[in-house]
């Protein structure tokens, strides 16, 4: 229906008016808004060891479901409590093997993909790899800054190393890789910690069955190791190292 601002009565000109540009300003904000804006999740071109988790209706309802666990008061205070030594310890433990298998070295720059409260970072720092850095959803400073490890923060080729524990979170993992290999200087290590003998927790958003889907999806890059582990559940290390050219 159109209004003829002509025929109406002048006391009402100025609110017809007021309200058009009301409804203009937000419509002019609900597209300045950001939103999180990946695809949903397809499992037509996934390796058949790879299969994503249904049951989010968008990516936002996914990061929702994350920070569930990632928010969660009782975690969090157990996480920087009565675990934290344990785990510092253990990380520790793995870092100082990643060195000795030339991997690692003081001299390396490197992140941790979802690395929560930051025990990875502290077990990098403790063995000597004091450039190192953390990101998660929620920042837990200074160890973890905020990131989506879907879209990392960062400039290409800026880590020597990424350490991750967190790929069956990825409700995107080509996304999830891609970010890896985009950030990692070119002969860049990458070290995941996966399960391939059970399934993980209620917050996966994915579940691996083998090791097989890890090789197609990174593209830019050649495996280098695979061996067994007991970490925190994970079973398997897998180690890539980012092709020079």
């Amino acid at each position: 229906m159109k209004i003829n601002l002509q025929k109406l009565p002048l006391a009402i000109k100025p609110f017809i008016l007021s309200l058009f540009l009301s409804l203009s300003f937000l419509a002019f904000l609900s597209l300045q808004t950001p939103r999180h804006s990946l695809q949903k999740p397809t499992t037509a071109n996934l390796p058949p060891d790879l299969r994503i988790r249904p049951g989010y209706s968008s990516y936002d309802a996914y990061i929702e479901r994350q920070l569930n666990k990632t928010l969660n008061p009782k975690l969090r205070q157990i996480w920087t409590t009565r675990d934290w030594d344990r785990k510092v310890r253990v990380f520790s433990e793995f870092f100082e093997n990643l060195k000795l298998r030339g991997f690692l070295s003081n001299n390396s720059k490197a992140l941790c993909v979802g690395a929560r409260v930051g025990q990875e970072v502290a077990a990098l720092k403790r063995v000597g790899v004091n450039d190192s850095v953390g990101i998660d959803l929620v920042p837990y400073h200074p160890l973890v800054i905020k990131g989506d490890f879907h879209h990392q923060p960062f400039d290409d080729g800026t880590f020597d190393l990424e350490f991750s524990n967190v790929f069956d979170h990825a409700l995107y993992p080509w996304k999830f890789v891609g970010e890896i290999e985009r950030t990692l200087k070119p002969g860049g290590i990458c070290v995941l910690h996966v399960a391939l003998s059970r399934r993980a927790d209620k917050y996966s958003a994915n579940d691996l069955y083998s090791v097989e889907p890890l090789k197609e999806l990174y593209k830019r890059s050649e495996l280098v190791e695979v061996r067994r582990i007991d970490g925190f559940g994970l079973d398997t290390e897998v180690v890539f190292r980012k092709k020079k050219k």
